[in-house]
């Protein structure tokens, strides 16, 4: 057998496998053949590796980066950990503003990565203008992105949620693997939305080949989404609504024209999920994979869908979010049906 030897991390990402989610599907008497793309075999365990390399190349093919430069990213937490990765390898120092609430693996790893870490709630005037705005990540974000820039013009931001990188490589690469791995026998497709890259990009190729592809677009129910009465509810990580948002508060990745269905998720239906998978499965991934796998599971009962074949996309691995509730089995999921977002219970700077 011939070896086969990388000579970089960026070389590791992509083509990820496709499971047969046989013991979770017998569980649930679903007549369907359920098919996961398992994006926690990427290098940073995470399908954010996809655009964190994309976007860094397209910035380097475009002249706008060169290795010692100085790029940065406001993010959750997965991108974060594939752009500090890759900027390691690549020679950038990599800076990433990041929400408070993210899981401590998250912040420790992006850390341990060499990369500068700075919470939300240290940047001044965050929190007062994203208040004013009644929790509008996009125009968070933007407001963020123009403070810094302005006062620092040499930092490159990557800008995810509307870098067309970002649904561009998963028209080149995911959908592309799903395609050749289904031989392209499949009937529906089931992804989240955060910056809506993922779903747009593969649902793009996707349907140019099979415009009769159903594809299925999650976001958090109302729940689990900031209110007046309940600012800080349990939300499900990097998951946004859009559905019922004004053009302004929705991502410029995100293509409608792709999406023929949206089915809402509440953070402890994703956070069940995740477990069922884990303890039938063998399968540790994260909330929002969690709550693409529900969102499977509804459509898998209707009858109109008996014998297709559905592909869900489960974002990242579980490692991620152990010092978080995602997998404390001693409590019901459904007990967190209110529950409030929490402080971590460690710094995210050392």
């Amino acid at each position: 057998m011939a070896a086969s030897i990388y000579n970089s991390i960026t070389e590791l990402t992509g083509n990820t496998p496709l499971l047969r989610l046989t013991r979770f599907s017998e569980r649930y008497q679903l007549h369907v053949d359920l098919l996961a793309k398992l994006e926690l075999f990427n290098p940073n365990h995470s399908v954010k590796d996809r655009i964190a390399l994309a976007m860094i190349e397209d910035a380097e093919r475009r002249g706008l980066i060169k290795p010692g430069d100085v790029i940065a990213e406001t993010t959750s937490g997965n991108t974060g950990i594939g752009l500090a990765a890759f900027a390691a390898a690549k020679g950038y120092h990599f800076r990433v503003y990041i929400n408070d609430f993210v899981s401590i693996e998250r912040s420790k790893v992006i850390q341990a990565l060499g990369a500068e870490l700075i919470p939300f709630s240290l940047v001044p005037g965050f929190a007062d203008f994203y208040a004013s705005t009644d929790g509008d990540f996009v125009a968070a974000t933007r407001w963020l992105v123009a403070r810094v820039r302005e006062a620092e013009p040499h930092v490159h931001f990557l800008q995810q949620l509307e870098n067309p990188a970002n649904p561009r490589v998963h028209a080149l690469t995911t959908g592309p693997e799903i395609w050749r791995d289904t031989q392209g026998e499949l009937d529906i497709l089931v992804a989240s939305v955060g910056t809506g890259g993922t779903l747009s990009g593969i649902g793009r190729y996707l349907k140019s080949q099979y415009p009769e592809l159903h594809v299925v677009a999650v976001e958090p129910g109302i729940g689990s989404q900031p209110q007046p009465d309940n600012p800080d509810p349990l939300e499900i990580t990097g998951v946004h609504a859009f559905s019922s948002q004004p053009p302004e508060r929705i991502p410029a990745n995100v293509d409608h024209q792709v999406i023929d269905e949206v089915i809402a998720v509440e953070t402890w239906q994703a956070y069940q999920a995740a477990r069922e998978l884990a303890l039938v499965e063998g399968i540790l991934v994260g909330d929002s994979s969690g709550a693409v796998l529900y969102a499977a599971r509804q459509l898998a009962a209707r009858p109109e869908n008996q014998g297709k074949r559905i592909v869900i996309l489960l974002a990242d691995g579980g490692g991620n979010y152990l010092s978080t509730q995602l997998f404390d089995h001693h409590r019901p999921a459904e007990s967190l049906k209110n529950a409030n977002a929490v402080q971590t219970s460690q710094p995210l700077l050392s």
